[in-house]
């Protein structure tokens, strides 16, 4: 992605650090942020210094290879116990899993301790690598859908911030800009942590793509004047029937959007996709602290008196939703199985 003309990606290793951009202070401040510790590993997912779920993905790999290297002799217990400690920290990305247990079979394929902490590092790396590489094909395949003139809704951030690159609903956006395709995006503010807003734009920004920034609650209003063509988000999870799981506030956008004919696109990479998960119902939905919604930045927006439910995420039915753009094609959320035999 770029960010100040350069490029970058969310993640990446230098030597045995882990660097990320701090996302909790954009687009104010642009901080690049070195971490060593198995904790800070947890912390940087739990705060949500890096969001997303490949790049939560990456980070769980990079932290889990990382921790490996500090082992004196690793062996199947200890590893499963830092795989089962970075689990836990945000229970409702599917590629958490999915990079921790990718990075955990490739090292306990070999039981010599060096050769270990090689392949930890190694498999990680080509983790990161495969998911970035995902995403730029997402793009392709994404891109396709797209005609000039098209004005796009999306929610949340699904841009490189939220990958390791590219990103997900926001690589065909930023393919179809690069092609010379006429395009507008229509940016919900993502309440209550202002992703949409503060990251979504921050992006939109330094790629020169054209966009605005609504109110949460404006994007059925500009769906029922006619002015959205399409909506593409990105997904945390997605289950077996094709029930997704995204940022809270899409259940509803997917709705307004069907009532208006207007198709819905979730951009994932497989690794997002859970084939032991029957249906949305079955997905963990994370809620966060309640002071996200009684406070903004910070301040207290609320009365004081105030209490708050915070769900993170919701979870669209698979019958609004038009198709799942992925590294392989794009589905029908009813045909995913088709993805299993290849």
């Amino acid at each position: 992605m770029l960010i100040k003309g350069k490029n970058y990606r969310t993640i990446w290793m230098e030597g045995n650090t882990i660097q990320t951009i701090e996302q909790n202070k954009l687009p104010e401040e642009f901080e690049i942020i070195s971490i060593d510790t198995l904790e800070d590993v947890a912390k940087s997912i739990s705060t949500m210094i890096v969001r997303g779920a490949p790049a939560i993905g990456a980070m769980g790999a990079f932290g889990l290879a990382q921790a490996i290297q500090k082992m004196a002799a690793p062996n199947k217990q200890e590893i499963q116990n830092v795989r089962d400690f970075l689990f836990q920290t945000r229970p409702t990305a599917y590629d958490l899993q999915h990079g921790l247990d990718f990075v955990m079979a490739k090292t306990l394929s070999e039981s010599d301790p060096h050769t270990m902490k090689q392949i930890a590092m190694e498999s990680a790396q080509a983790y990161v690598d495969a998911s970035a590489e995902a995403c730029r094909k997402i793009g392709e395949y994404g891109n396709s859908l797209i005609n000039d003139g098209d004005k796009l809704l999306t929610h949340c951030n699904a841009g490189a911030l939220a990958t390791v690159d590219y990103g997900t609903a926001l690589a065909p956006m930023r393919l179809a800009h690069k092609n010379g395709k006429n395009i507008f995006i229509f940016v919900d503010e993502t309440r209550p942590r202002l992703q949409g807003a503060k990251l979504t734009a921050f992006e939109l920004h330094e790629e020169g793509i054209p966009y605005a920034v609504i109110a949460d609650n404006a994007a059925g209003f500009y769906m029922a004047r006619g002015e959205v063509d399409m909506m593409i988000t990105g997904t945390d999870r997605v289950a077996a029937n094709g029930d997704v799981a995204n940022k809270i506030g899409t259940y509803e956008k997917a709705v307004v959007a069907h009532e208006n004919g207007i198709p819905v696109y979730i951009a994932a990479p497989i690794s997002t996709i859970d084939f032991t998960c029957p249906t949305g119902n079955d997905i963990p939905i994370e809620e966060r602290n309640q002071n996200e919604v009684l406070d903004v930045d910070g301040h207290r927006v609320a009365h004081e008196g105030s209490t708050a439910l915070n769900p993170a995420f919701d979870v669209t039915p698979a019958k609004y939703i038009t198709g799942i753009i992925t590294e392989q094609g794009i589905y029908n959320p009813g045909e995913l199985d088709k993805i299993i035999h290849k």
